[in-house]
């Protein structure tokens, strides 16, 4: 397993495919202790999305250096594109590499299918992740799905993410 490198708050952002020679690092990422509640390991993840159709999965790297871990759940047919799993390891969280994530996968998103929104959802709760999607643009729209909070980002030419702030 390679030792991380350096990285600041200037590092490049990327999404990549995982690997066979990537998984390792990848399942070996994790939020805080007290994040551990909100988000599933990625090994799980992964698992997951192997076993779905509709699961589109990367890493996030800051330049070389694994840092997060991001997974969409996809249904053009539908038009639907929602933020199944999303993690930046605790050692390289406050970089504002989860925003630059964001930004990227907004971009992706926007390549699909009557793509206009991307949905995630949220458990309410102290400590959680809400503050951090609203910070984004993301929006509360009243609905709840399996307990969470479902969050949306509309997409609009004109306002995109300025993941440089």
């Amino acid at each position: 397993m390679m030792e991380p490198q350096p990285v600041s708050e200037r590092s490049n952002v990327t999404l990549r495919q995982i690997s066979k020679d990537t998984v390792w690092t990848i399942c070996n990422l994790f939020v805080q202790e007290d994040q551990k509640q909100f988000v599933e390991p990625n090994a799980i993840s992964i698992a997951e999305a192997y076993f779905s159709k509709e699961a589109w999965f990367r890493g996030i790297y800051a330049e070389e250096t694994p840092v997060g871990f991001a997974m969409l759940e996809e249904q053009p047919a539908k038009a639907r594109y929602f933020l199944w799993r999303f993690m930046i390891d605790a050692r390289y969280q406050k970089f504002g590499f989860g925003k630059q994530a964001i930004g990227l996968l907004v971009e992706h998103v926007k390549t699909l299918p009557n793509a206009t929104e991307l949905l995630t959802s949220v458990v309410q709760t102290e400590g959680g992740p809400q503050d951090f999607y609203e910070n984004i643009g993301f929006k509360l729209t009243g609905e709840y799905d399996d307990g969470e909070a479902v969050m949306r980002l509309l997409f609009q030419v004109e306002q995109d993410i300025n993941i440089w702030n």
